[in-house]
């Protein structure tokens, strides 16, 4: 049985996605672009909240664990596997440093103002902030994610184009179609709510009779949300279009913070559940580690294979100290 559920989760979740593209192609950017991130938070904030109402203060730190391990999946596992594909296909790529670079530096600032700086603030005593400072934290998070989304498909919609491929001429999908997908697009959605639902106490179950540690399970939600977006960066890259690749990877890590952070902020207060955002020590050096290697890896508009394997050794490094801390 709980093989089935995990299947028909997995189902779902692309079910959702695929259902979510076919709608914004027919809406167009911006407006596509934040139906399907706004699509996949819902299915990360559906997994989150789950088992945060079903354990109370347990589960105070799974938004933490899973946010962070979005981040150090995407810029680590996704790109890493990028780079290292397209390096040994086609030793070089390249892409427009201005579009990576601005979103690079909005994502440090999303990053550290949630993940880091609540271990310093000092209204309330651990890594935690006040109903205001939390408030005030995720109204900025989704002012960044904003300008992101009005920069990358409005104001500079060139600085994301891929470098030397025609962009994609796509036909919009009929009003008949993109009907039904919006229809399945709520089924999946809902269908991916019950059964996270149900399959929760489960999952925890196996996972604390194995002897590991409770933050598996954000690695285990970030995994399931981010395999959909994976494949498609994976897929750009092979086909020469890091550029894609990149907006792929990085879009996701930016809607992972700018959308689900204001999202479990409110379902905290309401709820009034405690909702713990500092990362340790531990975790703050292989953040630190992750951003600085990325931008180097980035910082020239040109990739090699070697930048792939550091990022998925650091990787490896991370999900190791989550099974031995």
């Amino acid at each position: 049985m709980l093989l089935i559920l995990a299947t028909a989760l997995l189902a779902s979740v692309f079910s959702a996605v695929h259902h979510a593209e076919v709608v914004s192609h027919k809406i167009g950017d911006p407006y596509g672009t934040l139906l399907l991130a706004l699509a996949v938070t819902i299915i990360e904030v559906s997994l989150i909240v789950s088992l945060m109402l079903s354990h109370g203060a347990k589960e105070s730190a799974l938004a933490r664990d899973t946010i962070f391990s979005e981040i150090m999946i995407i810029l680590n596992g996704m790109i890493g596997i990028s780079l290292l594909i397209g390096g040994l296909k086609f030793k070089e790529q390249v892409f427009h440093l201005q579009g990576v670079s601005s979103t690079l530096i909005i994502l440090v600032a999303m990053s550290v103002l949630t993940l880091v700086l609540p271990n310093y603030t000092k209204s309330i005593p651990g890594p935690v902030y006040s109903n205001s400072q939390l408030i005030f934290v995720a109204t900025v998070t989704l002012v960044l994610y904003g300008s992101f989304v009005f920069f990358q498909n409005v104001r500079h919609r060139s600085y994301f184009l891929s470098i030397d491929i025609p962009e994609e001429v796509i036909d919009k999908p009929t009003t008949r179609a993109t009907t039904i997908s919006l229809v399945f697009l709520f089924v999946s959605l809902i269908t991916v709510v019950v059964i996270a639902e149900t399959l929760s106490p489960t999952m925890e179950h196996v996972i604390y009779s194995a002897g590991f540690p409770k933050s598996i399970m954000g690695a285990i939600i970030a995994c399931i949300v981010l395999l959909p977006e994976a494949f498609s960066a994976i897929q750009a890259a092979k086909t020469n279009n890091l550029q894609k690749s990149l907006n792929f990877s990085l879009g996701s890590a930016l809607a992972s913070i700018g959308l689900t952070i204001p999202a479990v902020a409110i379902v905290s207060i309401v709820s009034g559940l405690p909702l713990s955002l500092g990362i340790d020590i531990k975790s703050s050096v292989l953040f630190a580690l992750t951003l600085l290697v990325i931008t180097l890896s980035l910082g020239t508009g040109k990739t090699t294979g070697v930048e792939g394997i550091v990022l998925l050794v650091i990787l490896a490094v991370y999900f190791f100290t989550i099974i031995v801390p």
